[in-house]
């Protein structure tokens, strides 16, 4: 029993031993195995989140549109002989760009100049009457001693006026023979020969009188002329207007056969073509229509919230699809003085530099409207977004461990990004490496 029982107890104290020996040989195993798997650190380059002031904006959409649009339309008629332009040609400002036949507005011309000489002879034929009619006014009017605007009187009549004075001798002379004759100081004859003096001068003063009423009348009829003249001048002349007239639209006329650009721009639409007959009174007449692309208006609907911040001058950028990597400049330059009661917007109007002719009316754009103080933002370099279709991340590295964090984007500023979301001042994000990284693995700096 004794060595039984001894046997059973060193029998135990072996298979202790042999299971030690296992558990110690799986432990090594363990610890091997852990030591292989372990994951490896990744070397990375890291930037500090800072606060900077940023411009702030406001978002808005709107539609570019032509600075200036024209339809081009003919002033006369007559069929079209050239055409000088299509579709998408530029064309400068007075360029020709349709040629009417100008035959029939040549021969009208000609026709008008022929009239207008005619009467021009005629206006010179009237004027040399009147010329004549004074000369023959101032003639007589010499014989009389009259000048212009002088009033003629019979008794100032020259003849009238010697004669006057003779028979005023005579009458006292008669006077005084009268007397002597009843005295008897002077014979009958004496008497009856001055008497016969007087009645003489008398005849003599109505001859003088009637020579003076027909110079009178010779000065009246001369004026008279003068006036005719005249009148036939003025009427002439008044004729030669009309006349001149339709010489200056028949020579409008001819120039008007070239249909010239009103504006520079581009040529958005030709209705003309050779041999057409065009009529500026057919309805919506024209032979095509530019417009103007070298400044853009942006028609830009402003949200109600944001009108107080909107105000002309204040400076914008603006991206279409068409180059979604570029920013274009513009400026407001018209504000509404009304809200659209509908849409309950501000509509508002910038100017586009377009000198490259990259952009299109018509083309809608996302705009921002500059604010005129700036605001602190979160920044960091852009180099420490990772973008996954319509996510954006940053590894924060903290205690040597790369944190995935998604985050919202702001405006980008050169190298530099604003972190709306997801990022604090003072944070350490990785700059470089980020396709070895992944949430929660190692880093050394």
């Amino acid at each position: 029993m004794l060595k039984r029982t001894y046997l059973g107890f060193f029998g135990l104290i072996a298979v202790a031993v042999v299971g030690l020996s296992g558990c110690g040989s799986n432990a090594n195993s363990a610890t091997t195995s852990n030591s292989n798997s372990a994951p490896a650190t990744v070397d990375v380059t890291t930037a500090q989140a800072v606060i900077k002031p940023i411009p702030t904006y406001i978002e808005a959409t709107g539609n570019l549109a032509s600075d200036a649009q024209t339809d081009v339309a003919p002033a006369v008629s007559g069929k079209i002989a050239e055409v000088n332009f299509d579709i998408g040609s530029y064309v400068n400002q007075g360029d020709v760009l349709v040629r009417l036949d100008a035959r029939d507005a040549a021969i009208r011309l000609e026709q008008a100049k022929a009239q207008v000489e005619q009467q021009r002879k005629a206006v010179g034929q009237a004027e040399a009457s009147v010329d004549q009619a004074i000369a023959t006014l101032r003639q007589t009017q010499a014989r009389l001693g009259v000048r212009d605007g002088e009033t003629f009187q019979i008794k100032e009549f020259s003849q009238v006026k010697t004669v006057t004075a003779q028979l005023e001798l005579a009458e006292k002379e008669l006077r005084r023979s009268e007397r002597l004759l009843e005295s008897g100081d002077i014979s009958r004859s004496i008497y009856d020969q001055r008497r016969s003096q007087r009645d003489a001068l008398l005849g003599q003063l109505d001859e003088a009188r009637s020579n003076a009423a027909v110079a009178i009348k010779a000065i009246d009829t001369a004026r008279s002329a003068v006036d005719t003249a005249r009148a036939a001048a003025a009427s002439a002349g008044a004729a030669l207007g009309p006349l001149e007239a339709q010489v200056s639209a028949a020579e409008k006329a001819v120039t008007d056969t070239a249909i010239r650009a009103p504006i520079s721009g581009f040529v958005s639409e030709r209705v003309a073509d050779v041999g057409e007959y065009i009529s500026p009174n057919t309805p919506n007449a024209k032979v095509a229509t530019i417009v103007r692309t070298s400044t853009l208006r942006l028609k830009i609907d402003i949200p109600e919230q944001a009108i107080g911040k909107i105000a002309s001058g204040q400076g914008i950028s603006l991206q279409t699809s068409a180059y979604p990597e570029r920013n274009f400049a513009g400026t407001v330059a018209r504000v509404s003085p009304s809200l659209n009661l509908t849409a309950r917007t501000l509509n508002v109007e910038a100017e586009v530099p377009n000198s490259e002719g990259l952009l299109k009316p018509g083309q809608f754009a996302t705009v921002r409207i500059v604010q005129s103080k700036p605001e602190p933002a979160v920044m960091i370099p852009v180099t420490a977004v990772k973008t996954a279709g319509d996510t954006n991340s940053v590894f924060v590295i903290k205690d040597g461990i790369a944190r995935e964090q998604f985050v919202q984007l702001g405006l980008l500023e050169n190298d530099l990004i604003q972190i709306k979301q997801g990022v604090i001042e003072g944070d350490v994000v990785a700059v470089g490496n980020l396709a070895a990284l992944t949430d929660g693995v190692m880093v050394r700096q």
